[in-house]
């Protein structure tokens, strides 16, 4: 018996080479969808309109783009508290809020919202991680998972149930006044911390590290998943290559 080396169909070459590079292509197109939101603001800022109205409605798919929510970049503002906008956007409907998208005077707002910024951030981060460790990282386990999700389902929840349940007073929820964090701390507290979404904010903050824990205990869940079985097809068409007998 005498060895030779097996030619691999033109799919198997692919899969081989797949199975090498799939997580740098992987935090590539991670990236340019993290990345892309922020972009609308520039192209606004630099006057191309309509590739900026292109990311604005594209990103309406992933999330509500709620401007009190989000970060507004070239402005003397980061953020903007719902009164401020509905002063300029004339109107508290919270589907014409969604369309505003700012000004020249008060800047542009990026394409998602701020818990938006830190799901798919901290993702990416931890993706990014991920590949220089990854031959020492274990897959977090489901209930690990769980664990990650829970401020984000627990935050999210509530918001949306603040919002629906309110009528025409949009922005005047329970999570929006957070009365029972002002009772709950004896209102020993600022209000500019207790209500509403300014930067630095309760809400805002339970955004970011909801929005970023999930981001990081999903790419911990799935990537070492992913990395086993492209490592599976690699080592198999790695002995298919160098170890046919003939």
């Amino acid at each position: 018996m005498s060895e030779r080396q097996a030619v691999l169909k033109w799919y198997e070459r692919f899969e081989l080479w797949l199975s090498r590079h799939w997580l740098a292509l992987f935090n590539t197109f991670v990236g340019v969808v993290v990345l892309l939101p922020y972009l609308a603001p520039v192209f606004m800022r630099l006057g191309l309109t309509g590739i900026a109205d292109r990311i604005y409605f594209l990103y309406v798919i992933l999330g509500h783009q709620l401007p009190q929510r989000s970060i507004f970049l070239f402005g003397p503002q980061l953020m903007y508290s719902l009164p401020e906008i509905t002063a300029i956007a004339q109107s508290a409907d919270p589907l014409v809020l969604k369309q505003f998208i700012g000004s020249a005077e008060i800047g542009w707002k990026v394409a998602y919202s701020d818990r938006l910024m830190a799901w798919y951030g901290g993702f990416w981060i931890a993706s990014l991680v991920y590949a220089v460790i990854r031959r020492r990282v274990r897959p977090l386990p489901f209930w690990g998972l769980i664990l990650f999700s829970l401020p984000m389902f627990i935050d999210g929840t509530t918001h949306t149930i603040s919002d629906v349940l309110i009528n025409n007073q949009f922005g005047t929820g329970f999570r929006d006044t957070n009365l029972w964090l002002a009772q709950l701390s004896n209102n020993a507290l600022p209000l500019w911390f207790v209500a509403g979404d300014a930067v630095g904010s309760f809400n805002s903050i339970m955004r970011w590290i909801s929005g970023a824990l999930f981001g990081i205990g999903l790419a911990w869940f799935l990537l070492p998943y992913a990395e086993g079985t492209f490592g599976y097809r690699r080592i198999e068409l790695e002995n298919k290559k160098g170890h046919s007998h003939g």
